[in-house]
């Protein structure tokens, strides 16, 4: 008879960021139904709450999945801000989450495994990429918390350090739609690339106008002036249409390299997977901290001393419709707090006239 392991699901299937939360459950729930049919010892009972992209209820839901359902392993959450939310609770109660969407960096939990990339995986390559590409003169855009502030600090230091310059850089509340100022901001500086990191309707309304920009004006068509991301997906395409065209977007994985929909489905399927190998014929585990279940299994995924995981580079543009990678670079450990040098790499200056 198999054992029964509660698995808390915490994630937005309203608000902001739904999209990608439905990705990231549809992985992790895909991953739960493959480990259940499997010969194991092992069945994961997903328990679901649903925080509807209301920061103030993370906290709590968090600690109900962990103190009254008896959860010890999380997957969940989309956002910095609420990731931040429910270390406290999962400090306290001695839980686990999963983190399956890309991030900022700078963290060191013992509570928290991190699935997706971080900077060094996904950012720092791809304005790496693009400088001698487009030109090192960029217009940084955010959502107005620790993603977009996070994000953008990194992109000034190594856009300083290529002899770049930022043009301009500027905020909207999460949700907001009120990208006017932004667009003529960007018309009247004209980068060679824009930085962006919204998240949500914010970024769908900033991307719609801005492709209306360049139909205006050939300065701001994707071939002259792009913009990059670093956590926009496949499971956000349909709600951005032809707007998405030409965008340039930094990941593990994209459509077509495997099974998933989009690296937020892989993540989260790979989390589980990865939950259910160290769990795998060792009662009690679950309730073991974090640094014990890595430190006593046979070496997986996860590194034991950073909590992340070693993963591949790939830069990828939307055309007609789909993400086309690029370029491939060589998968490379997460270092959230980028104490290795990044890999060299040959570059070829553009020459403009």
């Amino acid at each position: 008879m198999k054992r029964r392991i509660d698995l808390g699901l915490l994630y937005s299937r309203s608000g902001s960021y739904a999209l990608i939360s439905e990705a990231c459950r549809t992985g992790a729930l895909a991953a739960v139904a493959e480990v259940n049919a499997g010969a194991g010892d092992l069945e994961f009972v997903p328990v679901e709450r649903d925080p509807c992209g209301n920061i103030d209820l993370y906290a709590p839901l968090c600690e109900e999945l962990l103190a009254n359902e008896g959860v010890r392993h999380v997957v969940g959450c989309v956002t910095s801000w609420s990731r931040k939310e429910v270390i406290p609770t999962l400090e306290k109660a001695g839980g686990t989450l999963w983190y399956a969407v890309p991030y900022e960096g700078f963290e060191a939990s013992d509570h928290v495994v991190y699935t997706h990339a971080c900077p060094n995986q996904h950012l720092l390559p791809l304005l790496d990429w693009a400088f001698p590409a487009f030109g090192p003169r960029a217009y940084l855009t955010g959502s107005n918390y620790i993603w977009g502030w996070e994000m953008n600090r990194l992109a000034r230091e190594r856009i300083a350090a290529a002899g770049g310059s930022v043009l301009g850089e500027r905020y909207l509340p999460i949700g907001s739609l009120e990208i006017g100022r932004m667009i003529e901001e960007i018309r009247a500086t004209a980068p060679d690339f824009i930085l962006n990191s919204l998240i949500g309707p914010s970024s769908y309304a900033f991307l719609t106008a801005y492709h209306a920009l360049g139909r205006e004006d050939a300065r701001f068509r994707p071939d002259r002036c792009p913009v990059l991301s670093c956590n926009l997906t496949e499971c956000e395409l349909p709600a951005i249409g032809q707007a998405a065209e030409g965008l340039i977007a930094a990941g593990p994985y994209f459509r077509g390299e495997g099974r998933f929909g989009s690296s937020h489905e892989a993540a989260a399927h790979a989390a589980v997977i990865e939950l259910a190998r160290l769990l795998e014929g060792r009662p009690g585990a679950e309730r073991l901290p974090l640094s014990a279940l890595l430190e006593a299994a046979a070496p997986g995924i996860v590194d034991p001393h950073t909590h992340h995981t070693r993963l591949p580079v790939l830069i990828a543009q939307v055309a007609q419709g789909r993400f086309v990678v690029r370029e491939r670079l060589p998968a490379r450990a997460g270092d959230p707090y980028l104490t290795h040098p990044a890999p060299a790499r040959s570059t070829t200056l553009r020459v403009v006239s």
